[in-house]
């Protein structure tokens, strides 16, 4: 498990340092928000055109692949009905709810883990590029159609209109689709096209942890206090739910041992740093991302040492 304890132990460093800038308040009182608009606008969508370019399609048509599919799909239908039908939550903190049950730290740990623990970097491919086409798409529109850049969008096809021309022009979603594009292109693109992306894009998970740690350094208002049967659920969802689901689908499809361990192993995975991004971006639900990250986060050790115990 070193791949496991490198990994969190390089993002607790980082997180440490913007917990440490934000306790002096080094980088003034907006940067939290300056660095989250950074992160959404230019680096995150630099480091997906890149990594969705060069990804291999061919691993989204695997039994493990719809595996992750049905598993992530289960625990973000699961927190809807919970947060949205059960406690009535508004729109925008259901999306971030939601997201923070079932978007996975895929960039940060995930793919460590998969090369030193799993030996195959593709096996964080499924997770990954099913966040980035399906679940993120569809969070940002109801995102952009909840919020808005100044307030809820307007009734009628004047505010369908504007939720479609927002929701296009996101950034993550514009990298994400530029990304797809280039990877099914019968040809590649030189090597020296994506370098400034990838040189951008290289700060997104650095930035992202940074933010992360600002905003537990910030002493928090009143109203930022995160519900506990919020987080209690996120929690169940994403350290216990996901990864059972994810052994039972993939035994249930006859997955071989290792493609078993390593669907379950990305399953397990923690909430995205990135979350907190997006809900910093939406201004909506900071407190449920911020709390979800770190909670699930030191949940995924022991988790980890159990399921390669069981499955290694």
């Amino acid at each position: 498990m070193g791949a496991v304890v490198t990994a969190l132990g390089t993002m607790a460093a980082v997180i440490g340092v913007g917990w440490l800038l934000g306790r002096r308040g080094t980088l003034g009182s907006g940067a939290r928000t300056v660095l989250a608009r950074t992160c959404f606008s230019v680096a995150t969508p630099s480091l997906l055109l890149v990594t969705v370019a060069h990804a291999d399609l061919h691993a989204l048509l695997s039994r493990s692949a719809l595996v992750t599919a049905l598993s992530t799909a289960a625990v973000a239908a699961v927190a809807i009905v919970v947060l949205a039908v059960a406690w009535r939550r508004p729109a925008a903190d259901v999306v971030i709810g939601t997201l923070a049950s079932s978007y996975v730290n895929a960039g940060n740990l995930g793919l460590p883990l998969a090369v030193y623990l799993l030996g195959d970097a593709v096996a964080v491919v499924p997770s990954l590029l099913f966040q980035l086409l399906v679940i993120a798409p569809i969070a940002f529109t109801v995102l952009d159609g909840s919020t808005g850049a100044t307030g809820p969008a307007s009734p009628g096809r004047r505010g369908v209109r504007a939720v479609v021309r927002r929701t296009a022009a996101n950034p993550i979603i514009v990298g994400s689709v530029i990304g797809l594009v280039l990877a099914v292109l019968p040809w590649k693109l030189p090597a020296v096209v994506f370098g400034p992306f990838a040189m951008i894009g290289a700060a997104a998970a650095p930035l992202a942890l940074v933010l992360f740690g600002m905003s537990v350094a910030v002493p928090r208002a009143d109203g930022e206090r995160t519900s506990p049967r919020e987080l209690a659920l996120v929690a169940m969802l994403r350290s216990v739910v996901s990864p059972v689901l994810a052994l039972s689908l993939g035994r249930a499809l006859g997955l071989e041992p290792h493609a078993l361990l390593t669907v379950v192993a990305m399953a397990a995975l923690p909430t995205a740093q990135n979350v907190l991004v997006y809900a910093t971006q939406y201004g909506r639900g900071q407190p449920l991302a911020r709390d979800a990250g770190m909670l699930t986060t030191a949940l995924a050790v022991p988790v980890m040492l159990v399921i390669a115990a069981a499955l290694g």
